[in-house]
């Protein structure tokens, strides 16, 4: 039976590979769109320019948009003084500075994880999940965001989000020139070969934005299963976060005013999941909620 240990280096390894994807699309992409235009040298480095500037505008400042657009608000210690005091409490035992502490006025449970390092790091946490979990159970859900901290997720999750941004403005760019700029359609490997770059191109700038979407919420159901075992170990109780995620799994309230499609991977569970109706599994945020149970169960 694998260890924990084995989850969490088996997930490491897998979402790696999954990054490294990102790379290869978003390369291809600069080397059609250079092969279009006459220089491949030219389209690759715009296409590493590009993102440079947008993982560095995101890496100084993605973690304050995400907690503007959540509604989050620092925690006041007085009144939330349990909430502070078990974040405080775990981020000893996980070995880490004390993240920032924000809470979120809304019923439903649920709680995610910002920053770029674990120095500039922020836990966010509904009250719903306050007022609606047991002690054990809060743990169980601060531990498992601790662990994005210490695992570096919080920055890899950022990171992964611009390069799906890169791909799609890059590829809607290669599509508008194609349409309406002025390419060297007529290079000199003659009709066929700029017929064939055309081609290759579109389905490219057509294909990356759906693959680079597919990429990134594996990843990030990849990193969830390595917070839940690395949460377990630090927390030293699989059950306390797997009856939070058994608690949350019967919430039929989503939290769509604090949430949105491009954050909603960054909460413990999809907070825009529907009810009623099965998920498809290439599209979910995160893995099958009775998978994790399951697991933590196992441990």
């Amino acid at each position: 039976m694998p260890t924990l240990y084995d989850h969490i280096s088996s997930n490491k390894r897998k979402s790696i590979i999954l990054i490294l994807f990102f790379f290869i699309i978003i390369g291809l992409l600069g080397y059609a769109f250079g092969l279009y235009f006459g220089d491949v040298y030219i389209g690759v480095a715009f296409a590493v320019i590009i993102s440079t500037i947008m993982t560095l505008i995101s890496f100084y400042s993605g973690d304050k948009m995400i907690l503007g657009m959540s509604h989050a608000v620092p925690a006041d210690r007085k009144k939330y003084p349990h909430l502070v005091n078990t974040v405080e409490g775990l981020a000893i035992a996980a070995g880490i500075q004390a993240p920032k502490i924000y809470v979120i006025d809304d019923t439903a449970i649920n709680a995610f994880a910002t920053g770029r390092d674990p120095k500039h790091a922020s836990v966010t946490v509904t009250t719903g999940a306050l007022s609606r979990l047991k002690r054990e159970e809060l743990e169980g859900v601060i531990a498992h965001e601790l662990s994005h901290i210490r695992n570096y997720d919080i920055r890899m999750m950022m990171f992964v989000v611009v390069l799906v941004g890169v791909i799609a403005l890059l590829s809607d760019m290669f599509l508008r020139s194609m349409f309406y700029g002025k390419g060297r359609r007529n290079s000199k490997g003659g009709g066929i070969v700029a017929a064939v770059i055309i081609i290759i191109g579109l389905v490219l700038a057509v294909l990356s934005p759906l693959i680079a979407q597919l990429i990134k919420l594996a990843v990030s159901r990849k990193r969830e299963f390595l917070a839940d075992a690395d949460g377990a170990l630090l927390s030293r109780n699989p059950s306390g976060l797997a009856n939070a995620l058994r608690k949350i799994k019967n919430d039929k309230e989503p939290l769509v005013e604090a949430a949105n499609k491009a954050t909603a991977h960054l909460f413990i569970e999809n907070p825009l999941r529907t009810f009623g109706g099965r998920i498809n599994v290439l599209f979910a945020t995160h893995p099958d909620i009775n998978e994790r149970i399951k697991r933590l169960e196992g441990l």
